[in-house]
């Protein structure tokens, strides 16, 4: 069976083995790619598997088939609208680093379909399972963002602060997902304090990002961070953040400087 895979970064090509460890003809379409047809590589499929930046997310999901089960593994993503009319949509999400998986490192991730454990697992990927499909995707957006601050504020992981930001960021998700249509308990999944966790800290991107940040306030990434769309989709009214959430206001202050 096969299945297509749009976005062959390090991500997409990481899932990629997984499915083609299990068995399925895997074909990619991504545009740095020379001589690959999006009509070609959607002949067939049964299902899409999309991991491109969220960025590039919604005109992604223009190109596409509205009646061929669609799996999410982008994270970044705040505005769920954009994946209505389709008919089946699965997301998975959660503290899985492409290296990690590709390398055969014991990972669990979050999903909203069992559908997904049966195309997915392996004896080193494994899944846990929530109903909640907006709150796995804000979780998903919302640890890159803090993930950046945790580099602007040099926390060290392992050290007291370190522990504290992420106790008090939890706490913060719960809210932001609670007031923006989602069950704050989802943040308990491995797509939530799991992931964030692995981001506020190195290799994570995002984290390199804050700290580069921190040394350099012009400092200009080469690659993408997901954390940096996210946040200009917050400032652009993308999410309602409380004063409560005192750290994603402090983050949204000091991103001022160099959005």
């Amino acid at each position: 069976m096969k299945i297509a895979i749009l976005g062959a970064g390090a991500y997409g090509t990481a899932l990629g083995q997984v499915l083609s460890e299990n068995g399925y003809e895997i074909q990619y379409y991504d545009p740095a790619l020379e001589n690959t047809s999006l009509d070609k590589v959607l002949d067939g499929a049964m299902a899409i598997v999309v991991t491109v930046p969220s960025a590039a997310l919604a005109t992604t999901l223009l190109k596409l088939p509205k009646n061929i089960p669609l799996i999410i593994g982008t994270k970044g993503i705040l505005n769920t609208d954009i994946l209505s009319g389709f008919k089946d949509v699965m997301v998975l999400s959660g503290p899985g680093f492409a290296n990690d998986i590709k390398a055969h490192l014991p990972t669990l991730l979050t999903t909203n379909d069992q559908r997904i454990a049966k195309i997915f697992t392996t004896d080193y990927l494994k899944f846990d399972y929530s109903d909640d499909t907006r709150g796995i995707l804000l979780c998903g957006a919302l640890k890159n963002a803090y993930a950046i601050l945790a580099g602007l504020l040099g926390l060290r992981p392992g050290t007291i602060e370190h522990e504290e930001f992420l106790s008090a960021v939890i706490d913060e998700m719960k809210i932001l997902l609670e007031v923006n249509g989602a069950n704050k308990e989802t943040v308990e999944r491995a797509c939530g304090k799991d992931d964030l966790r692995i981001t506020c800290g190195m290799p994570s991107r995002n984290y390199e990002f804050g700290q580069k940040l921190r040394q350099n306030p012009q400092y200009l990434p080469e690659k993408t961070v997901e954390g940096v769309t996210v946040i200009k989709e917050i400032l652009g009214g993308g999410l309602v953040v409380p004063d409560s959430a005192k750290k994603m206001q402090d983050l949204l202050k000091r991103s001022k400087m160099w959005n």
